[in-house]
Protein backbone atom coordinates (compact mmCIF):
# COMPACT_ATOMS: atom_id res chain seq x y z
CA UNK A 1 0.00 0.00 0.00
CA UNK A 2 1.46 3.68 -0.87
CA UNK A 3 2.05 6.34 1.19
CA UNK A 4 -0.73 8.36 0.02
CA UNK A 5 -3.60 5.52 0.61
CA UNK A 6 -2.16 5.21 4.13
CA UNK A 7 -2.47 8.54 5.02
CA UNK A 8 -6.26 8.10 4.12
CA UNK A 9 -6.74 4.67 5.97
CA UNK A 10 -5.22 7.08 8.85
CA UNK A 11 -7.68 9.45 8.58
CA UNK A 12 -10.20 6.96 9.01
CA UNK A 13 -8.77 5.60 12.01
CA UNK A 14 -8.67 9.08 13.87
CA UNK A 15 -12.03 9.64 13.61
CA UNK A 16 -13.12 7.59 16.21
CA UNK A 17 -10.25 9.19 18.20
CA UNK A 18 -11.18 12.11 17.91
CA UNK A 19 -14.41 11.19 18.96
CA UNK A 20 -13.81 9.62 21.73
CA UNK A 21 -12.28 13.20 23.44
CA UNK A 22 -14.49 15.00 21.96
CA UNK A 23 -17.77 13.72 23.36
CA UNK A 24 -18.98 12.43 26.97
CA UNK A 25 -19.56 8.50 26.07
CA UNK A 26 -18.72 7.00 29.24
CA UNK A 27 -21.57 7.96 31.66
CA UNK A 28 -20.01 10.36 34.15
CA UNK A 29 -16.85 8.88 35.43
CA UNK A 30 -13.28 10.47 35.52
CA UNK A 31 -12.89 10.14 31.54
CA UNK A 32 -16.20 11.82 30.62
CA UNK A 33 -14.94 14.87 33.38
CA UNK A 34 -11.95 14.06 31.26
CA UNK A 35 -13.39 14.79 27.63
CA UNK A 36 -15.19 17.66 28.93
CA UNK A 37 -12.46 19.39 30.50
CA UNK A 38 -10.20 21.37 28.19
CA UNK A 39 -7.55 18.90 28.33
CA UNK A 40 -10.38 16.35 26.48
CA UNK A 41 -10.86 19.94 23.93
CA UNK A 42 -6.60 19.86 23.42
CA UNK A 43 -5.90 16.63 22.85
CA UNK A 44 -9.32 16.37 20.19
CA UNK A 45 -7.54 19.48 18.04
CA UNK A 46 -4.78 18.37 18.09
CA UNK A 47 -6.23 14.99 16.57
CA UNK A 48 -8.41 16.83 14.24
CA UNK A 49 -5.67 19.17 12.90
CA UNK A 50 -3.45 16.01 12.04
CA UNK A 51 -6.26 14.38 10.40
CA UNK A 52 -6.64 17.57 8.42
CA UNK A 53 -3.23 17.81 7.31
CA UNK A 54 -3.52 14.05 6.15
CA UNK A 55 -5.92 15.03 3.99
CA UNK A 56 -3.86 17.93 2.28
CA UNK A 57 -1.11 15.39 2.34
CA UNK A 58 -2.13 12.41 0.46
CA UNK A 59 -3.70 14.57 -2.27
CA UNK A 60 -0.38 16.27 -2.97
CA UNK A 61 1.61 12.93 -2.90
CA UNK A 62 -0.32 11.20 -4.88
CA UNK A 63 -0.26 13.81 -7.96
CA UNK A 64 3.70 14.50 -7.24
CA UNK A 65 4.28 11.18 -6.60
CA UNK A 66 2.46 9.85 -9.47
CA UNK A 67 0.24 7.14 -7.05
CA UNK A 68 -3.19 8.40 -8.09
CA UNK A 69 -4.96 4.64 -7.64
CA UNK A 70 -8.63 3.52 -7.67
CA UNK A 71 -8.81 2.91 -3.99
CA UNK A 72 -7.81 6.19 -3.29
CA UNK A 73 -10.18 7.89 -5.09
CA UNK A 74 -12.99 5.38 -3.50
CA UNK A 75 -11.62 6.07 -0.10
CA UNK A 76 -10.16 9.76 0.20
CA UNK A 77 -13.49 11.43 -0.04
CA UNK A 78 -15.08 8.72 2.13
CA UNK A 79 -12.34 9.89 5.07
CA UNK A 80 -13.26 13.50 4.41
CA UNK A 81 -16.56 13.40 5.06
CA UNK A 82 -16.55 11.22 7.81
CA UNK A 83 -13.86 13.46 9.21
CA UNK A 84 -16.51 16.60 8.40
CA UNK A 85 -19.64 14.94 9.78
CA UNK A 86 -17.71 13.43 12.84
CA UNK A 87 -16.94 16.57 14.00
CA UNK A 88 -19.80 18.64 13.49
CA UNK A 89 -21.84 16.26 14.69
CA UNK A 90 -20.04 16.31 17.69
CA UNK A 91 -20.91 19.73 17.94
CA UNK A 92 -24.55 19.20 17.51
CA UNK A 93 -23.97 16.44 20.75
CA UNK A 94 -22.25 19.19 22.56
CA UNK A 95 -24.93 21.69 21.68
CA UNK A 96 -22.96 24.32 19.91
CA UNK A 97 -24.18 24.11 16.81
CA UNK A 98 -28.00 23.35 15.32
CA UNK A 99 -28.51 20.14 13.89
CA UNK A 100 -30.25 21.88 10.74
CA UNK A 101 -26.17 22.44 10.02
CA UNK A 102 -25.60 18.75 10.55
CA UNK A 103 -28.78 17.56 8.18
CA UNK A 104 -27.60 20.43 5.53
CA UNK A 105 -23.84 18.87 5.39
CA UNK A 106 -25.10 15.60 5.31
CA UNK A 107 -27.88 15.82 2.78
CA UNK A 108 -25.13 17.83 0.10
CA UNK A 109 -23.14 14.43 0.75
CA UNK A 110 -26.20 12.58 -0.24
CA UNK A 111 -26.55 14.06 -3.56
CA UNK A 112 -23.06 14.05 -4.71
CA UNK A 113 -23.07 10.50 -4.02
CA UNK A 114 -25.72 9.48 -5.45
CA UNK A 115 -24.85 11.71 -8.82
CA UNK A 116 -21.21 9.86 -8.94
CA UNK A 117 -22.90 6.57 -8.79
CA UNK A 118 -25.04 7.38 -11.94
CA UNK A 119 -21.78 8.70 -13.50
CA UNK A 120 -20.14 5.65 -12.84
CA UNK A 121 -22.86 3.43 -14.36
CA UNK A 122 -22.16 5.81 -17.51
CA UNK A 123 -18.61 5.62 -17.39
CA UNK A 124 -18.80 9.57 -16.70
CA UNK A 125 -15.89 10.97 -14.73
CA UNK A 126 -16.77 14.02 -12.54
CA UNK A 127 -13.74 16.19 -11.69
CA UNK A 128 -13.63 17.60 -8.52
CA UNK A 129 -14.75 21.38 -8.67
CA UNK A 130 -12.70 24.44 -7.26
CA UNK A 131 -16.69 25.47 -5.30
CA UNK A 132 -16.53 22.12 -3.80
CA UNK A 133 -12.81 22.54 -2.68
CA UNK A 134 -13.47 25.73 -0.86
CA UNK A 135 -16.33 24.55 0.79
CA UNK A 136 -14.02 21.61 2.35
CA UNK A 137 -11.42 24.12 3.12
CA UNK A 138 -14.39 26.30 4.56
CA UNK A 139 -15.86 23.68 6.75
CA UNK A 140 -12.37 22.24 8.23
CA UNK A 141 -11.68 25.87 9.32
CA UNK A 142 -14.54 26.20 10.77
CA UNK A 143 -14.32 22.50 13.13
CA UNK A 144 -11.12 24.23 13.89
CA UNK A 145 -12.35 27.50 15.03
CA UNK A 146 -14.99 25.47 16.84
CA UNK A 147 -12.23 23.80 18.49
CA UNK A 148 -10.37 26.17 19.76
CA UNK A 149 -13.36 28.75 21.03
CA UNK A 150 -13.21 27.82 24.96
CA UNK A 151 -9.57 28.43 24.84
CA UNK A 152 -10.16 31.89 23.23
CA UNK A 153 -13.37 32.67 25.50
CA UNK A 154 -11.31 31.35 28.85
CA UNK A 155 -7.87 32.98 28.27
CA UNK A 156 -6.75 35.35 30.67
CA UNK A 157 -6.79 37.77 28.19
CA UNK A 158 -9.85 37.39 27.07
CA UNK A 159 -12.48 40.20 27.72
CA UNK A 160 -16.14 39.89 27.63
CA UNK A 161 -16.40 42.08 24.66
CA UNK A 162 -13.66 39.99 22.96
CA UNK A 163 -15.12 36.46 23.75
CA UNK A 164 -18.65 38.12 21.99
CA UNK A 165 -16.90 38.89 19.34
CA UNK A 166 -15.25 35.66 18.83
CA UNK A 167 -18.13 33.50 19.09
CA UNK A 168 -20.11 36.02 16.15
CA UNK A 169 -16.83 35.16 14.32
CA UNK A 170 -17.26 31.88 14.79
CA UNK A 171 -21.09 31.62 14.01
CA UNK A 172 -20.36 33.78 10.61
CA UNK A 173 -18.13 30.76 10.00
CA UNK A 174 -20.91 28.44 10.63
CA UNK A 175 -23.26 30.58 8.15
CA UNK A 176 -20.30 30.54 5.28
CA UNK A 177 -20.17 26.57 5.83
CA UNK A 178 -23.77 26.47 5.34
CA UNK A 179 -24.04 28.59 2.53
CA UNK A 180 -20.94 26.79 0.37
CA UNK A 181 -22.26 23.51 1.19
CA UNK A 182 -25.91 24.62 -0.05
CA UNK A 183 -24.26 26.18 -3.01
CA UNK A 184 -21.89 23.50 -3.89
CA UNK A 185 -24.53 20.86 -3.85
CA UNK A 186 -26.71 23.38 -6.28
CA UNK A 187 -23.75 23.49 -8.06
CA UNK A 188 -22.39 20.27 -8.30
CA UNK A 189 -26.44 19.38 -9.44
CA UNK A 190 -26.54 21.81 -11.67
CA UNK A 191 -23.06 20.82 -13.71
CA UNK A 192 -24.43 17.14 -13.92
CA UNK A 193 -28.31 17.70 -14.22
CA UNK A 194 -28.57 15.62 -17.48
CA UNK A 195 -27.52 12.51 -15.81
CA UNK A 196 -30.31 13.23 -13.32
CA UNK A 197 -32.95 14.07 -15.64
CA UNK A 198 -31.80 10.46 -17.99
CA UNK A 199 -33.32 9.07 -14.19
CA UNK A 200 -36.10 10.85 -13.99
CA UNK A 201 -36.82 10.07 -17.79
CA UNK A 202 -37.27 6.43 -16.67
CA UNK A 203 -40.00 6.83 -13.63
Amino acid sequence: MNVPNRLTLLRIFLVPVFLLFMVPIFGDGTFTQFVLSNGGRVIATFIFIIASLTDLLDGLLARRMQLVSNFGKFLDPIADKLLVIAGFAAFVELGRISSFVLIIIVAREFLVTGIRLLAVERGVVIAASWFGKIKAVVQMLTLIFLLIEPFIIDASYSTATFSAGYEIFVNIMIVLTLVLTILSGLDYWYKNRILLRDLTDQI
